[in-house]
């Protein structure tokens, strides 16, 4: 146990919110000092069984409470604003995924957050599963050699019909597909591979939900030709409950990775990692996760939360899922939403539209590119046509 116990204030009774409450209230070197929400019977019935200081005002309980550290759970829209205020009060903090709506705020708060000396933490669990810190460490070793592609999924049953609109269901308030599912696994490609050079062909759909997207597809483009590709689907009944997997090939072979375990192929040529031999291995996430002091969810989201009391208490500044580090994730999100904005981008015209976009722009390259394209294209046009009219006159 740390000398003297980490004093915590929880902002936000949402799902996480609660969940946060549990976990963070057994921690052996933490005291939640007080609870902020605006619905008055959650805070009521805490008060009653837990006996925590309850606010409806956020500002009076940082006024009102000595704090060391906040956790933010409200929806996304709120966290730039309550954050900054959080931090304006030297207090360290653990926000909920994303950061921001926009990566400039997420950049903004980063510095302040660096500026004063504060830890920050955002919760991506997922980079505390055994089985996607396993494929971490193989790519560290270079056991797949050069990364060429990756796969970034997340399928699970959670918008299944039309209905009522709240926070989540409206991209405003930071809810959607993009925001609330495909954020985890474009993380963990931010972890494994940094931050893609660019983005394309992002697709943005609708399968039940009016305000937002349902489904994310794109591409994401990496230096030295590296490329991956984002396929998320909240709306897939198939699945149980939400399940997210990567899938990473390399010159000298492949890993595919979700909660329940890390697949990984090596070829001959492979220098295999201990515990490894070439052709098919197979790491579970109970051998390779730590026990944790409370489960609720899954050991991950205990995990997250150990670290940053443990960071809170030895002053480690930089960490995991620092707000730097989720400002990359956000820049990726920001990206997306900019990219499917401007839609399709090559269609049955590509030669007439590279031609037109070529005398737009003064770039020799490019003008000369899109000539030799329209030149061949017709030139393959007209011998297919010469080879009609051969057949026709033959008859």
């Amino acid at each position: 146990m740390t000398q003297s116990p980490i004093r915590i204030g929880i902002v936000g009774l949402g799902k996480m919110g609660l969940s946060h409450v549990s976990m963070i209230r057994a921690h052996p070197d933490v005291s939640v000092e007080a609870v902020v929400d605006q619905a008055g019977y959650v805070l009521d019935v805490l008060s009653k069984y837990t006996g925590l200081r309850t606010f409806t005002d956020y500002d009076e309980m940082l006024k009102s409470v000595e704090l060391d550290a906040v956790i933010i759970a409200t929806p996304t829209r709120f966290h730039a604003s309550m954050v900054k205020t959080a931090l304006e009060h030297d207090l360290n903090v653990f926000c909920e995924k994303p950061l921001c709506l926009t990566a400039a705020e997420s950049e903004d708060l980063a510095q302040i957050a660096a500026d004063r000396g504060l830890v920050t933490q955002v919760g991506y669990h997922n980079r505390f599963v055994g089985a996607f810190e396993e494929v971490k460490h193989l790519l560290d070793a270079q056991a797949i050699g050069k990364v060429t592609h990756v796969l970034a999924e997340a399928y699970g049953p959670v918008v299944l019909k039309p209905k009522g609109s709240t926070w989540r269901s409206q991209r405003s308030e930071g809810g959607g597909c993009l925001y609330d599912y495909a954020a985890h696994p474009i993380n963990l490609v931010n972890w494994y591979l940094g931050a893609p050079t660019a983005v394309g062909g992002t697709v943005l759909g609708s399968v039940f939900s009016a305000d937002t997207e349902d489904e994310v597809f794109g591409t994401l483009y990496f230096g030295d030709g590296v490329t991956g590709q984002v396929s998320v689907n909240w709306s897939d009944e198939s699945y149980r409950k939400m399940t997210t997997r990567i899938t990473l090939w390399g010159t000298l072979g492949r890993i595919t990775a979700d909660r329940q375990e890390c697949q990984v192929y090596l070829r001959d040529q492979a220098n295999p990692p201990e515990g490894y031999r070439h052709g098919w291995n197979v790491r579970y996430t109970t051998e390779l996760t730590d026990q944790v002091w409370f489960y609720l969810r899954g050991e991950e989201y205990s995990a997250q939360l150990d670290a940053f009391v443990q960071r809170v208490a030895k002053r480690d500044i930089e960490g995991i899922n620092d707000f730097s580090s989720a400002a990359v994730t956000d820049r990726v999100l920001e990206l997306m939403v900019a990219d499917a904005a401007g839609g399709v981008s090559t269609t049955d015209d590509w030669p007439a539209a590279l031609a037109a976009s070529a005398a737009r722009r003064p770039d020799e390259t490019l003008t000369r590119r899109a000539a030799e394209l329209v030149r061949d294209t017709a030139k393959q046009a007209g011998q297919a046509g010469r080879r009609l009219t051969g057949k026709l006159r033959s008859r």
